[in-house]
């Protein structure tokens, strides 16, 4: 059987004329060129060139061949255009999902990264509420979901992203301000921006005041942690939010202060687990998993 590379090799003979000639088309040794000519002839049990005045002519079997060869040759570059084009994600959608916590900061800088892998890929990102995520997927809508926390689910996987923690957000100038961390006590003693308690980290932050017998007051409820932000960097109050919503100082007002209480959570990579992802979604989940785990745990930035 004919190889793709004594395909390359007829059809470099063929287009210089010249054995030197195609070993220059093809960057390659001109002995080379000259051994596989004599071992493809041998395979194919006839000549492919005749040798005249340093030139070498193709035989008329050569030219019967040649349509076919140059064909074959055609579709490989093809097929090596669309690889290269796939590297680049020229050609393909990559559609994610995320709830508002990892939305906020982590996947914009995931997708930074993703971007100069593929900078042809194109992205379609869905902020999700929770309770949306499963039919996101089921529906093929997009491929993977980041999420705050995790359930039982027949055809839902949850791969586990970072484990984070909740935190006090205060007013600049707020007499919180210059503390390193806060009890349950200090806090619940200030009106709390808050988030509904069937959220996944408003049923944390619940529970740290359940487990001191505290009562709390919400004096202004919102539904996305980058609001609550919002309305305690204007002074309504303090909250308590994840971790991964003002990552990076990207909330401007505030200022994030330790809780003396175990506020921890997992947040995972939730997809199918009936088929395979692409690469790309691979290489997403990858790199927000390395983003937020440079988070919470600052040896892994440095």
């Amino acid at each position: 059987m004919i190889t793709l590379r004594q395909i390359e090799v007829i059809r470099a003979v063929m287009v210089t004329g010249t054995i030197a000639g195609a070993a220059r088309l093809l960057n390659v040794s001109a002995p080379g060129i000259s051994r596989l000519m004599k071992y493809t002839e041998d395979t194919l049990g006839f000549r492919l060139f005749i040798r005249r005045h340093g030139r070498y002519d193709p035989t008329p079997e050569a030219r019967d061949v040649f349509d076919l060869v140059d064909t074959v040759y055609r579709k490989v570059g093809d097929l090596q255009t669309a690889i290269d084009r796939m590297k680049r994600g020229e050609t393909k959608e990559l559609s994610l999902g995320s709830v508002p916590s990892i939305a906020n900061v982590m996947v914009p800088r995931a997708i930074e990264r993703l971007r100069r892998r593929y900078p042809q890929l194109r992205i379609d990102i869905n902020i999700l509420k929770v309770e949306d995520a499963v039919d996101y997927l089921l529906l093929r809508r997009g491929e993977v979901v980041a999420m705050s926390y995790r359930f039982d689910h027949p055809i839902v996987t949850f791969e586990p992203l970072a484990r984070g923690r909740l935190i006090c957000v205060v007013p600049e100038g707020h007499e919180f301000a210059g503390f390193p961390s806060v009890t349950a006590e200090q806090i619940v003693r200030h009106p709390l921006v808050g988030i509904d308690p069937n959220d996944p980290f408003g049923g944390i932050m619940a529970r740290i005041f359940a487990r001191r017998g505290l009562t709390y007051d919400t004096t202004i409820r919102a539904r996305f942690g980058s609001t609550v932000c919002s309305l305690v960097a204007a002074g309504l109050g303090i909250a308590v939010i994840d971790q991964f919503t003002v990552a990076h100082d990207r909330v401007p007002g505030i200022r994030c202060i330790e809780i003396d209480e175990d506020t921890g959570f997992e947040t995972y990579a939730a997809h199918r687990n009936d088929g395979p992802l692409s690469t790309y979604a691979e290489d997403f989940v990858s790199m927000l998993r390395d983003e937020m785990r440079a988070v919470t745990d600052p040896a892994i930035a440095e």
